[in-house]
């Protein structure tokens, strides 16, 4: 959970107006000293005193950047399974990818790949 932009404002305050170190401006607000300190510098740098964006998708950019070549090897091979695409991926120097993030990969280019029993069915007898 994000810390409010109005105690992030009076610690900056706190730091520029009064004249406060980072150290006692932290100690007078009860934050850490870090929070502070980065409170601080980032609205030096960027003006901004509002939090980061928290979460989100970190890899889906790495899986997508080789798109055509996991595309291409399920279209030579339809029959492999998630994990062994993942291993022909590792071995292949291609990235590191989890049999999850696998999963939705192929979720976001709407292609679903569904096994085939290896023998059919027994039918029950009925006496």
């Amino acid at each position: 959970m994000a810390i409010s932009e109005d105690l992030r404002k009076r610690v900056v305050d706190l730091v520029d107006v009064e004249g406060l170190s980072r150290r006692a401006a932290a100690a007078r607000m009860c934050i850490s000293i870090a929070s502070a300190v980065r409170w601080v510098q980032e609205y030096h740098t960027s003006g901004s005193i509002g939090p980061k964006a928290m979460g989100g998708d970190q890899r889906s950019r790495a899986i997508e950047q080789n798109a055509d070549y996991i595309l291409g090897l399920v279209k030579r091979c339809p029959d492999m399974t998630l994990l062994e695409l993942r291993e022909r991926l590792i071995t292949n120097g291609t990235g590191t990818f989890s049999k999850s993030a696998l999963s939705r990969f192929f979720a976001r280019h709407d292609l679903t790949v569904k096994k085939r029993r290896r023998t059919r069915r027994s039918k029950i007898v009925q006496m």
